[in-house]
């Protein structure tokens, strides 16, 4: 890429390259792994490390508890620095609201998921009734 090209004026990057230059992962190998393991969806279907990413597309991005959903604002293959790679998308509102809450709710339960033991039936009511509130019913 030339000095004076456009980050967006670039053709076809692929998905796995473009989470990269985008520095949603710290390798490529990652990227294809995080696409091959479903973590990554492109359009609301699932992601392909091969398919070319498109300005406007809409990317959903599951790393550990966060969730992301991205609009693909420009594309690039080379990775910069993080606030030149945050000019390539832009998280949606609905998406920031989403991670907050789920922070707050994590915090809430005491910032602990997985306990070092094995749930008392307190723990266990306290568990469903959190899982209840979170997603509806469970049944």
């Amino acid at each position: 890429m030339s000095k004076t090209e456009k980050p967006s004026e670039l053709q076809a990057v692929r998905l796995d390259k473009w989470l990269w230059a985008a520095r949603f992962f710290k390798t490529r190998s990652l990227c294809k792994d995080a696409i091959d393991g479903g973590k990554i969806t492109y359009n609301g279907s699932k992601g392909k490390a091969s398919r070319n990413v498109e300005v406007g597309a809409m990317i959903g991005i599951r790393i550990g508890w966060d969730e992301k959903t991205v609009e693909v604002k420009a594309i690039s293959e080379q990775r910069r620095g993080a606030p030149e790679a945050r000019l390539l998308y832009e998280e949606t509102a609905e998406s920031i609201d989403r991670r907050e809450r789920r922070a707050l709710e994590h915090k809430s339960f005491g910032g602990r998921i997985m306990a070092d033991h094995k749930p008392n039936k307190k723990e266990r009511r306290d568990i469903k009734q959190l899982k209840k509130d979170i997603f509806g019913s469970i049944d």
